[in-house]
């Protein structure tokens, strides 16, 4: 009797502290596929000046994991090419491998060829189910940013 008295508030706690513990109720979310509309902004400075110069245009990105294949359109007449290729998700990170990109530039992140900004390279990206936001900053002078909504 005495040790089922010392054995009572071990097992009590045990109950009382199980049924605090919470599950993980946060659904997942999915990586992003399908098609996207929006705001393209390529961001930059000049080296010795402090003004920051804004450009901004509208695109649309397909992404497809099946194949894990991507391609660009929409506005890309001045600052963003169109463009095709690979795609792959780590994490947070998303790369993105453009076909169109010269040999001599594949492993540069997020180049201008030509004047215009190509979806190529290394970008943190965050997705909520319906928006995808993308980021890539190359040095303290120049950032691409991507703020899309999901339309299929």
């Amino acid at each position: 009797m005495k040790r089922l008295r010392y054995l009572i508030p071990v097992l009590l706690g045990v109950a009382l502290t199980s049924s605090c513990l919470k599950g993980n109720d946060q659904p997942v979310t999915p990586n992003p596929e399908g098609a996207f509309s929006g705001e393209f902004r390529l961001i930059s400075r000049k080296p010795g000046q402090t003004k920051i110069d804004t450009a901004k245009c509208n695109i649309s990105l397909s992404l497809t994991q099946a194949t894990a294949s991507y391609s660009v359109g929409g506005d890309t007449s001045k600052i963003h090419a169109a463009s095709k290729g690979l795609y792959g998700i780590n994490g947070q990170g998303i790369g993105f491998a453009d076909k169109s990109v010269p040999a001599n530039l594949a492993t540069t992140n997020a180049p201008i060829i030509n004047g215009k900004a190509h979806l190529h390279g290394t970008y943190l990206f965050v997705y909520n189910g319906s928006v995808l936001q993308m980021k890539t900053i190359i040095g303290d002078s120049l950032a691409f940013e991507y703020d899309l909504k999901k339309i299929n």
